[in-house]
């Protein structure tokens, strides 16, 4: 018995081996296939999209055509239990032997069970997807984050990321309450389907991903301000969304009916989405500023613990009872913003090519596995009501977002959104990884799995056709290049940052010597680092060469009389560059 599992133990780590290459193959096959496209400067699909399809070319291939060898010979096809064990103890002549439950093998049996053994292993637990693959890809986002376009649009990524994500789920989970009862009217539901599930389905799609749109627009050079609210947007609403649809799982009603309103279940559910939100953002901030590395002279240790400090924030976070996306995300924003400039040059370059690199294989993976996924899933529920809603839905629920949202804005906003800019907006609300992974964390009952394969065939829409038809829809909108400005909270956020906290947090910014008031001068001493000293030693020297170099070359003119004009030109183009410097 001990021989023969040991066979089957060193058998099923061939197939698990043999199922991890067919995913590190769709990886170097995207990866080829978008080396290819950029050099025929092909914008019309992304790589996400190319990951998709290679997915759904595999899934295919899995599915119907390769059917594993049946070996039923040692497989006992009943046994009477009560329930569902999650282990289970079998004594077989005297010896005890574990076995843990697996699920269900889906509606077939006995020839069946081996292709199903073959699907389940190449679908991955989800908590893979929340612990392994979305950190990476959220830090980035804020580790790569532009901060002084967000921060110039912040009251307006924040109304849209909070206030339009709200109105999404909201406007989603009635409509799709509407049509799930006409359903339940015409016969076409096949079970329990309550409308605190058509709010959660209403949360996640609601969570946007403008992966292949942004990637665009980079290209392109659009505009800042449309690229900071787009960005911006798609950053905050992820944690949202996540947080929006914890709280809703959250609600429970007193007494039998746990699907009934009441309004303290309601109170209660909201003050969990201000306590999660909350805890997670302060975590993510704090990890972020004590993020202090003193390892300078070793910059693979200093990248090393950069590193694992910032994907603990995220586990910190889960292991708290906040939310990981939240906490990793100001994580990243945090450090940024202040740990990077701490690092050593080395580090500073090493740890912005590690994420950009985890970030690109984990997108592309989790798109690539949203193919296989199509076809791997045991459980699909394709509902043609059902999905036909949810598309009307979600039109609406994003529409909802962008519009009332904008006019409120423009009232106060000296730079106005335009309808170009808002029309942009709305077609590029794709749904991308954080809808699928908080869509596949539980697929247990039927409308969770009804919500699952639509939320599939929503993702495929809107990267394809969406993300495929950014480019002519920018040049369609003629989308402008604008001034900026920044507004009046800004500007008082950055005039404190710059004079006091920079300064006490990292060595670049001027010394606190200078900033704070005389009365303070041993504090300042104190808090004020050497480095910190030699930064604006370094900082003035530079600005002295910029202003000689500027001297020298606007002194005279080509006849050589004097030139003024000329002379305060080049001078202010040079102190400009050296603020422009020391901003960076």
């Amino acid at each position: 018995l001990q021989v023969s599992y040991f066979f089957k133990r060193q058998e099923s780590h061939r197939q698990d081996s043999a199922y991890l290459l067919i995913f590190i193959m769709l990886l170097t096959l995207t990866i080829l296939t978008i080396w290819l496209f950029k050099h025929r400067r092909f914008r019309f699909l992304h790589e996400t999209g190319l990951a998709m399809i290679y997915g759904l070319l595999v899934g295919v291939i899995l599915r119907f055509g390769i059917h594993a060898p049946q070996s039923m010979s040692d497989v006992i096809l009943s046994c009477a239990v009560n329930g569902s064990p999650a282990t289970l103890l079998v004594n077989v002549s005297g010896r005890f032997y574990e076995y843990t439950l697996k699920g269900e093998v889906g509606q077939g049996k006995g020839h069946q069970v081996q292709d199903d053994e073959m699907l389940r292993k190449v679908t991955f637990d989800p908590e893979v997807f929340f612990n392994i693959l979305l950190p990476p890809i959220i830090f980035h986002a804020g580790y790569s984050l532009k901060r002084r376009h967000f921060f110039r649009n912040i009251g307006s990524i924040l109304a849209y990321a909070f206030i339009g994500t709200v109105i999404s789920c909201f406007v989603i989970g009635l409509i799709m309450y509407g049509f799930v009862s006409f359903m339940k009217v015409v016969g076409q539901l096949g079970g329990d389907f309550y409308f605190t599930d058509c709010l959660f389905f209403g949360a996640i799609v609601s969570a946007t991903d403008p992966v292949t749109v942004l990637a665009i627009f980079n290209e392109l050079k659009v505009d800042v301000d449309l690229y900071a609210l787009l960005f911006g947007e798609s950053v905050l609403n992820d944690a949202v969304a996540i947080v929006l649809s914890s709280s809703i799982v959250a609600y429970q009603p007193a007494g039998d009916n746990s699907h009934s309103f009441e309004a303290m279940a309601m109170l209660k559910s909201f003050g969990v989405f201000l306590g999660v939100f909350s805890g997670s953002f302060a975590l993510g901030v704090v990890t972020g500023v004590v993020t202090f590395t003193k390892l300078r002279d070793f910059p693979l240790l200093e990248t090393a613990l950069f590193f694992l400090m910032s994907w603990s924030t995220f586990l910190l976070a889960e292991a708290c009872g906040f939310t990981g996306v939240v906490a990793v995300l100001f994580c990243g924003i945090t450090q940024a913003h202040y740990t990077y400039n701490n690092l050593s040059p080395d580090s500073q370059d090493r740890t912005k090519q590690l994420f950009e690199l985890l970030n690109f294989l984990a997108e592309n993976f989790i798109f690539s596995y949203m193919g296989l996924t199509l076809f791997s899933f045991q459980s699909h529920v394709f509902n043609p009501l059902f999905i036909v809603g949810a598309f009307v839905a979600v039109f609406l629920g994003r529409a909802a977002n962008i519009y009332p949202l904008s006019f409120l804005l423009n009232l106060g906003r000296k730079n106005k959104i335009g309808y170009n800019f808002q029309h942009v907006m709305m077609f590029a609300g794709l749904r991308g990884a954080m809808t699928f992974a908080l869509s596949i964390r539980d697929t247990a009952t039927y409308a969770r799995q009804m919500m699952f394969s639509t939320t599939l065939l929503i993702v495929f829409f809107t990267v394809w056709i969406c993300g495929g038809g950014t480019t002519p829809m920018l040049s369609f909108m003629s989308i402008p290049s604008t001034k900026h400005e920044s507004a009046w909270p800004f500007r008082i956020w950055y005039n404190f940052d710059h004079n006091y906290l920079k300064p006490l947090l990292t060595h670049s910014g001027p010394p606190l010597t200078a900033t704070l008031p005389a009365c303070c001068g041993p504090l300042a001493r104190c808090l004020t680092s050497p480095q910190a000293y030699e930064s604006d030693k370094e900082k003035r020297l530079s600005y002295a060469n910029y202003t000689r170099t500027g001297l020298k070359i606007s002194g005279n003119s080509s006849d050589g009389v004097r030139n003024p004009s000329l002379q305060t030109s080049v001078l202010t183009m040079c102190i400009e560059e050296v603020r422009r410097r020391v901003q960076q």
